[in-house]
Formats: C-alpha cells, sequence, structure tokens
C-alpha cells in the first residue's frame, strides 16, 4: 500500500471537488481517497500502480472535470500542515499578516479566495477570529507579496488595514512599540503591558464610534419627526430622505462601490435595493424604517462578533509580552524572540514564563493550567524544566533557556490553534457552498416574485407583489450561517485549548463527536511510563552486578524508559562510572533491544524475540513485568525485570469512554502478553494485543478500521514510535504537550495533561459544539425560509425581514459563545 498527496493548484469549485474525491475513490487501485478543499490538497492510498502511473491517472480524471487544475506532487514545508506543490525551484515562504477592522466573515471569505488564486501563492488561510491571513508563497520577495495583499484587499475592504503579524499575548492586537514594553515602567510587576500609542488609537476608536452613533442617532431624531408629520405631508418625505442619507450612507455607498467591482449579491447592495425599491413605491417610512433597523442590528451584531472573537483569543493568552534577561548581574527587558538558546532569563512571582528552559537558580511553585487545564500549581525546583506558557507564583526564579521562541511550546501551541481554521470541519463546508447558492437562488426568486405573478393574476397589484419581493432582498444574506458556525468551530477549539486540549482543525472536533473505537498504546498513555527495576537474577558464574553493568552499559545511549530505568538503577548501585564503560559496535535492533561489544564480549540486551532470534538457548520467563534478556557470547546470562505503574485515571477513563458510547476500547503495546493482558484486566478492556512492532501496531489498526463493528477509531499514543500509527487511524491523539515532536506532528489532537481521562471531555465538548452548529443551522434557515414564505402570501414586512437578517445572525452569535463555556 502506498499513499501519495497531491495539490490541486486553482481548485475553486467546492462541489467539482467532492465530484473529484468521489471518482477517484472509485479507481480499483484505490484504498482510500480524501481530498481537503481548503488546502487543495487530494491524499490518496493506493497500490498495485506506480506513482507516477498513479499521478496520470489522476491527472487525466481532473482535467476532464477541471481543465484549468493544476495536479502537482505536494511536500511538506517546515514540518507544518501547510501544503505546497513541488515545482522544482525555490522554497516556500510564510507570512502572517494582521488584517485590523476586517468584521465582515462574508468579506473575510472573498478575501482568503482572491489571495488563494495568486499565481505566487501555495495556500491562504484566513482565521477570521483571529483577523489573521497567512500566506505561503514563492517567487516573490516578502515586500511586494505584503503589498499584492494590500492591494487586494483595499479593493475589497478600504477600511481594512493590513499589516506584518507579531504574537502579542496570544491575540490579534498588534504593539506599536518596538517590542521592549513601556519605557515609562507602567508594565512593571506584570506581562500585561500596554503602549501610550495603543491608548491613543482606544481613544480615537472610541470618538470615531461615538461620531458614528451620533449621526445614526440624529437620522432616527429625524426619521421619528416625519413619522409625526404624517405621511401625507410633501413636508414628511423630505424629513425620511434625509433620515435616510444620514442612516444608510455608508451601506449606499459600499453598494456603489461594489457595482463598478460587478459584485452584485452583497448585503449592502442587497439593503440599498431593497429600501430605495421600497422608496420607489411610496413606502417611505418602510424604507428608512429598515435602513435603521439594519444598521442597529449590524451594530449589535459587529459589537457581538468581536466580543465572541475576543473571548476566543483570551484563551490563548498564553504568550509573556517580555522576557527579563540576566547578563553580568544586569536585567534587561526584551522581546521573548530576541532571547537566544542557553541564555538566562530571571521570573518574578506573579509574571508568565516566556521561554521553555531549566531552573538553575531558586524554587517555586507554578500554574501551568494555560497549557494543560491543570488547576493545581505545580512544585518547580533546580533542574527541572519549566515550560512557556506557565505563570510562576511565588518565588523568583533564574532559567536557562533550552529553545528559541519559535520552537517553544507557547508557539507551537499558538501554532496550533491559528491553523485550526486552515482544516475546516463538513459543516463548515457545506454552509460555505451552501451560501454560494442561496443568495443568488432568492435575488431570481425575488425578480420572479415581482415581475410573474403581475404577468399572471389578474388584476394583480405591482406594487404589492414589489413590495413582496423587497422582503425576500432583504432575507437573501447568509451572514447568520457564514459567521455562526465558523465562530462556533473556532469558539469549541479555543473552549478545548483553555482545558490543555488542543485540535488541530475543525474537521477533528466532528470525528471526535462521532468515535465509536479508542485505541490506546500502553507505556506512557494507559502506565505512568515511569520504569523501575524489581528483580535482577543471574546464572552461571556471573554475578547480578554484571548483568546490571552489562545491561546499563548498552542502555546509556537509549531514550526509551526502560533503557533508562536499568541506567538509573545501575547509577544508585554506586558500580564503575558507566561513562568508563567503553561499549563498541553499538547497535539498537528495532522491537527487539540492543547489541554491543564490551571488554571484548559481544553482549545482547532485550527482549525474548532476540534471544530467539541469535538462537540462544533459554526458556521464555514468566512475570507481570517487563523482562529484560542479557547474553554474553551468546549464552544466556540473566535477566532484570522492571515494573510499570497503571495511571490513577486510566481505568476512570475507560469507564468513562464506554458511558458516552464508546463501542470499543483497545490496547495495543510492544510488551509481552502477560503484562499485556493483565493490565487489560485490570483495566477492562475489550481487547489487547502484544508484543507489537511499531509496523504490526499499524496492521492492527488497520483491521479494526475496517471492521463493520466500528466507523470511526482514535489511536492514543505518546511516543515517537508511535506516529505511523497516529496518522493511519481516523484521528490521532498524542499524550503530553512534551511527548515526542513527531508523535505531536502526526496527531490531530494533542492532550496537554497526560491524563487519558481528558478524551472524554474532548468528546462531550466536540459534541455540544455540533449540537450547537446544527441548532445555528436550523434555526437560521427556519426562520428565513418562514419569512420567505409569509412573504409570497403577504403575510410578512419588512421588520420581519430585518430581523430574519440582523436579528438572526445576532442570535446565532451569541448561541455559538456557548461553545466556550
Amino acid at each position: 500500500m502506498s499513499k501519495i498527496k497531491l495539490s490541486l493548484k486553482g481548485l475553486d469549485c467546492a462541489h467539482c471537488a467532492g465530484k473529484i474525491e468521489n471518482i477517484v475513490s472509485e479507481f480499483k487501485e484505490v484504498k482510500s481517497c480524501t481530498l481537503n478543499f481548503a488546502f487543495k490538497l487530494l491524499i490518496v492510498e493506493y497500490s498495485d500502480l506506480n506513482e507516477e502511473e498513479m499521478i496520470n491517472k489522476i491527472k487525466e480524471t481532473v482535467n476532464k472535470l477541471e481543465p484549468n487544475v493544476v495536479v502537482e506532487k505536494y511536500s511538506m514545508s517546515g514540518g507544518k500542515n501547510n501544503p505546497r506543490t513541488e515545482s522544482g525551484h525555490g522554497n516556500s515562504n510564510k507570512i502572517k499578516l494582521s488584517l485590523k477592522g476586517l468584521d465582515c466573515a462574508h468579506c473575510a471569505g472573498k478575501i482568503e479566495n482572491i489571495v488563494s488564486e495568486f499565481d505566487e501563492v501555495k495556500s491562504c488561510t484566513l482565521n477570521f477570529s483571529f483577523k489573521l491571513l497567512i500566506v505561503e508563497y514563492s517567487g516573490l520577495n516578502e515586500e511586494k507579496m505584503i503589498n499584492k495583499i494590500k492591494e487586494s484587499v483595499n479593493k475589497l475592504e478600504p477600511n481594512v488595514v493590513v499589516e506584518k503579524y507579531s504574537m502579542t499575548s496570544g491575540n490579534d492586537m498588534q504593539r506599536s512599540d518596538s517590542g521592549h514594553g513601556c519605557k515609562d515602567g507602567c508594565c512593571t510587576g506584570h506581562e500585561h503591558g500596554h503602549s501610550h500609542k495603543e491608548d491613543e488609537k482606544k481613544e480615537n476608536k472610541f470618538m470615531n464610534r461615538i461620531l458614528e452613533n451620533i449621526q445614526l442617532i440624529v437620522g432616527i431624531f429625524i426619521y421619528i419627526v416625519g413619522i409625526f408629520l404624517g405621511e401625507k405631508s410633501n413636508i414628511s418625505i423630505y424629513f425620511f430622505i434625509i433620515s435616510y442619507l444620514l442612516v444608510g450612507y455608508k451601506v449606499i455607498g459600499i453598494a456603489v462601490k461594489n457595482i463598478f467591482k460587478g459584485n452584485f449579491f452583497d448585503e449592502n447592495f442587497l439593503m440599498t435595493i431593497a429600501t430605495l425599491g421600497a422608496f420607489a413605491v411610496g413606502q417611505y417610512p418602510e424604507g428608512v424604517a429598515v435602513m435603521v433597523f439594519y444598521e442597529i442590528g449590524e451594530m449589535f451584531q459587529s459589537y457581538a462578533v468581536n466580543k465572541s472573537r475576543k473571548s476566543i483569543s483570551s484563551l490563548m493568552d498564553i504568550k509573556a509580552e517580555y522576557a527579563n534577561l540576566f547578563e553580568n548581574g544586569n536585567i534587561t527587558k526584551v522581546s521573548p524572540e530576541e532571547v537566544k538558546i542557553d541564555q538566562i532569563i530571571l521570573v518574578k512571582p506573579g509574571e508568565r514564563v516566556p521561554l521553555d528552559g531549566e531552573i538553575i537558580e531558586g524554587n517555586t511553585s507554578v500554574d501551568t493550567s494555560a497549557l494543560t487545564g491543570e488547576s493545581i500549581p505545580m512544585e518547580k525546583k533546580v533542574g527541572e524544566e519549566l515550560l512557556a506558557g506557565s505563570i510562576n507564583i511565588t518565588g523568583t526564579i533564574k532559567i536557562r533557556v533550552k529553545s528559541e521562541f519559535e520552537e517553544s511550546t507557547v508557539a507551537r501551541i499558538l501554532e496550533l490553534v491559528q491553523n485550526a481554521s486552515s482544516k475546516k470541519a463538513k459543516t463548515e463546508k457545506f454552509i460555505t457552498k451552501f451560501s454560494r447558492y442561496y443568495t443568488p437562488v432568492v435575488v431570481f426568486s425575488a425578480i420572479a416574485l415581482a415581475v410573474i405573478p403581475s404577468l399572471i393574476l389578474p388584476d394583480a397589484n405591482i406594487r404589492q407583489w414589489i413590495s413582496r419581493a423587497l422582503i425576500f432582498l432583504v432575507v437573501s444574506c447568509p451572514c447568520a450561517l457564514v459567521i455562526s458556525v465558523p465562530l462556533g468551530l473556532f469558539a469549541g477549539i479555543g473552549s478545548a485549548s483553555k482545558k490543555g486540549i488542543l485540535v488541530k482543525g475543525g474537521n477533528y472536533l466532528e470525528i471526535l463527536k462521532d468515535l465509536d473505537a479508542v485505541v490506546f498504546d500502553k507505556t506512557g498513555t494507559l502506565t505512568e511510563g515511569v520504569f523501575r527495576v524489581t528483580k535482577i537474577e543471574s546464572f552461571d558464574e556471573f554475578k547480578k552486578e554484571q548483568v546490571l553493568q552489562y545491561a546499563a552499559a548498552c542502555e546509556k545511549f537509549s531514550n526509551h524508559p526502560i533503557g533508562k530505568s536499568i541506567v538509573d538503577e545501575y547509577k544508585l548501585s554506586k558500580q564503575k562510572d558507566i561513562d568508563e564503560i567503553e561499549v563498541t559496535n553499538h547497535k539498537e535492533i528495532s522491537g527487539m533491544g540492543i547489541s554491543g561489544d564490551i571488554e571484548g564480549n559481544n553482549v545482547l540486551v532485550g527482549n525474548f524475540k532476540l534471544m530467539k532470534e541469535n538462537n540462544i538457548k533459554v526458556n521464555e520467563i514468566e512475570s507481570l513485568g517487563t523482562i529484560v534478556y542479557v547474553a554474553v557470547n551468546n549464552i544466556f546470562k540473566g535477566y532484570i525485570t522492571i515494573s510499570d505503574k497503571i495511571k490513577k485515571d486510566s481505568k476512570e477513563a475507560i469507564e468513562a469512554l464506554k458511558e458516552i458510547g464508546v463501542k470499543k476500547v483497545v490496547m495495543l503495546t510492544g510488551d509481552n502478553k502477560k503484562v499485556g493482558e493483565a493490565v487489560g484486566k485490570e483495566l477492562g478492556l475489550d481487547e489487547v494485543h502484544s508484543e507489537l512492532l511499531p509496523v504490526n501496531k499499524v496492521e492492527k489498526l488497520e483491521n479494526i478500521i475496517e471492521s463493520k463493528e466500528v466507523n470511526r477509531v482514535a489511536f492514543i499514543g505518546d511516543g515517537i514510535n508511535d506516529a505511523p500509527v497516529l496518522a493511519r487511524a481516523d484521528l490521532g491523539v498524542a499524550m503530553g504537550g512534551i511527548g515526542s515532536d513527531a508523535a505531536i506532528e502526526a496527531a490531530d489532537v494533542v492532550l496537554m495533561k497526560d491524563n487519558p481521562l481528558a478524551l472524554k471531555e474532548a468528546i462531550l465538548l466536540a459534541r455540544k459544539t455540533n449540537k450547537i452548529l446544527w441548532q445555528n443551522i436550523i434555526f437560521s434557515l427556519g426562520v428565513k425560509f418562514l419569512v420567505l414564505l409569509m412573504a409570497v402570501f403577504g403575510l410578512a414586512n419588512m421588520w420581519e425581514a430585518v430581523f430574519a437578517d440582523v436579528g438572526v445572525t445576532l442570535i446565532a452569535v451569541l448561541n455559538s459563545m456557548r461553545a466556550l463555556k
């Protein structure tokens, strides 16, 4: 079985993407096929053809459906999940831009689509919640790329400011100073500082809002005067016109600009046509009222959306704004990005740890809740590691930096969350596709409603049918869905991150809610992974000390918990310094153990399979622990028993998963059968598969996936050997935020707190989020279709139409925010 990833450059039609996915899936050589429309990425698993033949067959199919789509082989760029086509020249560059003032979700989608079409752009994702545009490109320098994007954004949204993005407290607020904090000392005591320039901007923004609202208030007052004068008064018409212009000048202005750009289906154009139409048929009060309530609704909607985005962004407020660099006895406040590896930083009580490192002076307790969701403070002392994003609670400490900011834990978390919106859920894709057709269909229905009844029905009142058609135009904007669904998904992802559960995309939230089988790795996942030597046995003339010494010497280069436990036990025995024992021809044998030469003797240290492979005479030893066999010159000399401990929450986690509807819970382990079965029995697992090599784990997982008993399967592991299995599962879950980078990269969900019980929390949160999304979809479409139906029979007026537009949007946005709780 082979796997290939192809970039489909120029693929813009979601419907055609679905066709491509379906047709390729039907190839007899294809086992599985997935098309990520957001990334234009086709992932195919196949057999019986070589790679070139498979690519050509796919190209032929794609070109029949979409002649302008370019199919190219895809390769990962920088270890991230952003696709990049292999054009054979240069490397892709990546840039993040902050789009200040972007408040329209519909316009955000347009910007994303337009930038994606640039010839130089490999991938483009616009995170509406963070107002963050992430672009991967080649063929242009950074300045030219930014200018090209600015030009396109300004055509669509002239008031949006495009600036290069930098992380500040985990949200989209850009700092206007040099990044070194306030010079007047107003930031001391805590990292949540601010610049005076930002204060000035906030004051200006506040004044602008007041001026805008004054204009709206004046317009409403003049409208009330017009109503008081009465509709039949000729003077009242002038009051209505003045009121209309004061209230709706922005909407009309944007509509006129968009007409010249060929954009006839945005809500500004539709509202302008609807209200001018009301004026044309003599409904002056109704026309002004629609614009007034539309503006009021937009104001509240904008406030709700911005409030929601700030709530989501605040969940990611985990980056320290500055670091106290300690050099030559002096402390300098600098940006975390400026600190290099092995430099010393000082962290005072109440400050957030800016970078990953090791404590070299001082003891303290730290709050890691922002990273793991664990509210209980952890005690930390000299020699222990501290992760960026933690908050120092008690003592002042000095830390030696172990990684630069871009590679720190906090940067990785922010990167995962920011990129989460690029992996769109099926629900979100459905809404994107639906909104493309909904507005044009309703607009043309409005035209038909205005014209056809007037031609067909006897004594038809054309003004009456035009009035009904205008209601259709007001209801035709799909904002409630376009805004609330992505916002709800991101709220769910943000809420999960606050609880120490990192979900890499909305699509993984959807898979989480449907899980009916969970497959666990054993060591470090269900067990603590903290091994200790419990027994040493020796045979012939060999002593126990020699068995331990030879085993420790071979394992001293190993990162495996079992190897480390043997080395730790040897150090406690106070024998010869382990570094003085020379080991030559050292070799790791995957899934079996280690071989090496010590003092002229060939030594084998590993499991029973290693002994059997080398024809060493030994009976398999029965024990509840892990047995490490030691052979010297092909003669069995002794063994070491190593025991692991089941995590205190593992049993509860298994029971909890079954309670919420997971049908099957399985464990895969490389440990011996007896140990595996003992752990399985104690935890109440449905199946246990032992003595598995990494490749065997993949095979076992595939058997479970292909069985008809279950639909969605998750695999949970923590080690580098688990990466292939994590990638193969429907949902890969990595345990522990400081686990293997390979495991975290391959996983779709990361549980920052090393607790399997967090999976239940993740599943329940995913189900809650999905429920909220469908509440919004059903409510929004239900109200809109009801008002449209009422309009046909003359039972709806403009007030109800405005509610079906901005009122429904406001309610849907507020409902989406329940996912944060």
